[in-house]
């Protein structure tokens, strides 16, 4: 008897997947509870988040974090050594003839590079400010479910079912948009740090690159 006990329990406890599946369908229930306006949350959320990962992934890809100084100030000076995309960027800017073709080249890598992910972080801007207000156009119209089930019940259960169901509408639309909007917040700031730096890497990479270029042109115009 002792010895089947904790089989006993074992097949008495719920699995993982059971317990998935009551999670699930515990959100789905809320999910229909909060009304229409959970759509325009849901949408706003995977615009917001989609955006923010490819973000993130674009930036990843540049690889300036995962190549230090000391090599591509190497680089620089040989470049039989570059390597992957701040090698490739390495070719582009030290082929300039002069100081003003380099100070034109970074413009251009600047406005091809930079400024993407900053019109992509005002969009995610708008989309984090956007969750809120979606939220609270959920409270409007489930309040308007409720004050319309006052006005037109007669104070049954029926009304008062209904009366309830126009407040959970309200709490959790609202609930929602905040739960999207703020790890959204924390998200856009991270990615705006992340561009400043690689703002910070290309502005530093072109001071090495001119300084480079400037002490090449005076060793040619000496030895000329």
């Amino acid at each position: 008897m002792t010895a089947a006990l904790p089989v006993l329990l074992q097949a008495s406890s719920p699995t993982l997947g059971e317990r998935l599946a009551h999670l699930c369908e515990q959100a789905f229930a809320v999910w229909v509870a909060g009304g229409w306006a959970m759509v325009a949350i849901a949408i706003n959320a995977l615009l917001m988040f989609g955006l923010g990962v490819d973000m993130w992934l674009r930036l990843q890809a540049k690889g300036f974090r995962r190549v230090p100084e000391k090599i591509w100030r190497l680089w620089i000076e040989h470049p039989r050594h570059r390597e992957g995309k701040i090698g490739r960027l390495l070719d582009t800017v030290t082929g300039a003839g002069s100081l003003a073709a380099s100070a034109a080249i970074f413009q251009g890598i600047r406005t091809a590079e930079i400024a993407p992910f900053t019109r992509d972080l005002r969009v995610m801007k708008v989309c984090v400010a956007a969750g809120p207000l979606l939220g609270l156009f959920g409270t409007v119209t489930g309040m308007l479910a409720t004050f319309g089930a006052l006005a037109s019940g007669s104070g049954g259960e029926k009304t008062m079912s209904a009366v309830a169901k126009g407040i959970s509408e309200a709490l959790i639309t609202t609930e929602t948009g905040l739960v999207v909007a703020l790890p959204g917040l924390f998200f856009q700031y991270q990615l705006t740090r992340q561009k400043e730096r690689y703002s910070a890497f290309l502005a530093h990479l072109e001071t090495v690159c001119t300084q480079f270029l400037y002490r090449r042109l005076r060793a040619r115009h000496t030895a000329a």
